[in-house]
């Protein structure tokens, strides 16, 4: 046995101090800390602004869309001028878009700090992958990754507990002033991260630039918009009609389209030994495959039940953000804790066991609530539901991550980390979407349902009752509109009952689809790796 080989197997891992760590964990705390914030504000930015919620969920949806959009292009220019640079440059530009949404006199300022924010999120994102790539390696890239998860889920947690208490009691513009001291300490704290050196060399391909912003913009924005443009035929609301079609779903499919354009495109470019936007080398195993599948059904999930929970308490039962904070405490701390802690288990389990394991979880936890749900968000049963998801997603995040960043070269990195970014913001996206469409059209039918087949409800009454715009509302919303028709106090009582019903019904027959939904996830699940750390990987 020779000396290098013994120092080898006896000296144990050199460990990296964990200070660089926290610029790292505080740079995606600011980025989640914003995009979590923007709905509980909403209400005070509609008063502030004096313009209708729609106008300002623009600033949410330019956000989003920018991050997904253009994260590639930031994962290039991290490898292009180095990540600690181009992570210094994107965060100053974060703090100025901050500094915009603070004092914006008006919705277009606030829409316009949003679009810088995200342009800024789009190189931050495949920045800390890279970042954690050069400073930490081993078990510690391991424990980081999930540290990674955890800033995301405490940050969404501190954003609705600020949020609620300073929106209620001082103003919305405070908390986005929290932002501007946070982003300065990150810049400061980025120079204690480990300098690396780009690569001149790295090329940017700007056909793929377009066509990738492209698709993922209208598969955004079609899924966005399949509740106010239609399903299938166009409504009243959609901009225009494609021979009567809604514009949503054809957006949808021509985003498709254009997706498989970009990937065809990036064959070719590889094939004749150019640098591709997104180098297909972090796809090209049926492990890292599957994991790219189980982070965008885990986090469409993950959206679709915070679009649920605040559409029933904060719309149906008409009560404040602040109580949705409380009410979604118990899921975003189990999300924290298990996106940190999972990684202790990385040891003893296999990818495929843990995949498969945290799956189940979420199944068994959508069931349970679907079956336990009733009027009260705060029954310990539907907490008892919402802990077990939280276990079950935050260690599928932070384990579909690990799994994408150890398969690739360090050099990658950049790359994995604008995959993550593209798939969370295209996923959250599509998860909103498909829950706000699925949830309003189970609603819709089981009220014309109802209806018709109820003795109480005479057709005379049902025509002064738009039932083409059937949505979620508040019992005292219901009620205003009820009382503006010629019913009697007995059918006044009978339609809202009906509507109360409708709603519960929807909402859990939602809760069994998702169910369904995490049900069949856990067949790619079973594809990912099969063994662990240390052992002889698969043939």
């Amino acid at each position: 046995m020779t000396g290098a080989t013994t120092l080898h197997d006896v000296l144990p891992e050199e460990k990296a101090s964990w200070v660089p760590m926290i610029a790292i964990a505080l740079g995606q705390a600011i980025m989640s800390f914003n995009v979590a914030s923007l709905p509980v504000a909403l209400g005070g930015m509609v008063e502030s602004f004096r313009v209708p919620p729609t106008t300002v969920a623009t600033g949410i949806v330019a956000y989003g869309m920018l991050v997904a959009g253009f994260v590639m292009l930031g994962a290039k220019l991290v490898q292009r001028y180095g990540a600690l640079r181009v992570f210094r440059i994107a965060v100053v530009v974060f703090c100025i878009s901050q500094v915009m949404m603070t004092f914006s006199p008006n919705a277009t300022v606030m829409i316009t700090a949003q679009a810088l924010c995200g342009a800024a999120g789009a190189v931050i994102v495949p920045a800390l992958v890279a970042l954690i790539a050069e400073n930490y390696h081993g078990s510690q890239q391991a424990t980081a990754l999930g540290a990674l998860g955890s800033a995301r889920a405490g940050a969404g947690v501190a954003a609705f507990l600020i949020g609620g208490v300073l929106g209620t009691y001082i103003g919305w513009r405070p908390v986005f002033g929290i932002l501007i001291a946070v982003s300065a300490l990150v810049f400061v704290l980025s120079f204690r991260l480990k300098p690396d050196h780009g690569r001149p060399d790295v090329r940017i391909d700007v056909v793929g630039v377009i066509l990738t912003a492209a698709a993922i913009v209208l598969i955004s924005f079609g899924f966005n918009n399949l509740n106010r443009w239609g399903l299938g035929l166009a409504r009243p609301a959609a901009p225009f009609s494609l021979l009567g079609l809604s514009p949503a779903p054809v957006m949808i499919v021509v985003g498709i389209v254009l997706g498989q354009a970009f990937l065809m495109w990036t064959r070719r470019r590889e094939a004749a030994g150019q640098t591709p936007l997104l180098p297909l080398e972090v796809l090209d195993s049926p492990q890292e495959r599957a994991a790219v599948y189980a982070m965008f059904a885990v986090v469409a999930l993950e959206a679709a039940l915070n679009f649920s929970v605040p559409l029933y308490i904060q719309i149906v039962q008409g009560r404040t953000p602040l109580a949705t904070a409380v009410a979604m405490l118990p899921f975003n701390l189990t999300v924290f804790f298990s996106a940190m802690f999972i990684v202790q288990f990385y040891e003893r389990f296999t990818p495929r066991q843990i995949g498969r394991f945290g799956f189940i979880l979420c199944t068994v936890a959508l069931l349970w609530l679907a079956f336990v749900v009733r009027n009260d968000w705060s029954a310990i049963p539907v907490l008892v539901g919402l802990v077990i998801f939280g276990i079950g997603q935050g260690s599928l995040v932070t384990l579909v991550f690990n799994v994408l960043v150890t398969a690739s070269p360090k050099e990658l990195a950049g790359d994995v980390g604008s995959l993550r970014g593209t798939t969370n913001n295209l996923a959250s996206a599509v998860g909103t979407a498909v829950a706000g469409a699925l949830l309003v059209g189970l609603l819709s039918s089981a009220v014309m349902r109802r209806i018709t087949e109820n003795p109480l409800l005479p057709a005379e009454i049902q025509s002064q009752v738009n039932l083409d715009s059937i949505t979620f509302v508040s019992n005292d919303r219901l009620e205003s509109v009820i009382a503006q028709t010629t019913a009697t106090p007995e059918q006044k009582a009978e339609a809202l009952r009906v509507n109360m019903e409708a709603r519960l019904q929807a909402l859990k027959i939602g809760l069994l689809v998702m169910a369904g939904l995490a049900l069949l996830m856990i067949l790619p699940a079973g594809r990912l790796p099969n063994y662990r750390p240390g052992e002889i990987p698969e043939p």
